[in-house]
């Protein structure tokens, strides 16, 4: 006979599992290739993008600030632009959609960005 609490427990147990098996769990992955969201913001549009540790690194720092000091320094850096779209197991996620040119402009703001979805790290 099965107690309440084993069947609780199963159904957890399971219910990883499966989560882990569909990619919806990301728990060390995430980790491993941590993307740095950020919300760049002009008069026109604002567009996200995304920036490995590494990348944030080499551009001076690891936060919205170095990335806006970056541009200003260099005039135009090249990044992955995200968007959200459905993965291959039909969730929703943040995902790589094009690599662009950013060019330096008085009227631009960098801002991080949040996402409720499970970001795809870019090439």
């Amino acid at each position: 006979m099965f107690s309440p609490r084993k069947t609780a427990t199963r159904i957890a147990l399971a219910a990883l599992a499966l989560a882990a098996a569909n990619g919806t769990w990301t728990g060390a992955w995430a980790q491993e290739t941590k993307m740095n969201l950020f919300k760049i913001v002009t008069i026109k549009d604002e567009i996200v993008i995304g920036l490995t540790e590494a990348e944030l690194k080499a551009l001076g720092g690891t936060d919205a600030g170095a990335v806006a000091h970056a541009l200003t320094q260099k005039g135009d850096i090249t990044v992955w632009q995200y968007n959200v779209k459905r993965g291959a197991n039909g969730e929703m996620q943040q995902a790589p959609t094009a690599k662009i040119g950013l060019i330096a402009n008085t009227s631009l703001r960098v801002e991080p960005y949040a996402t409720p979805y499970a970001i795809v790290p870019h090439d």
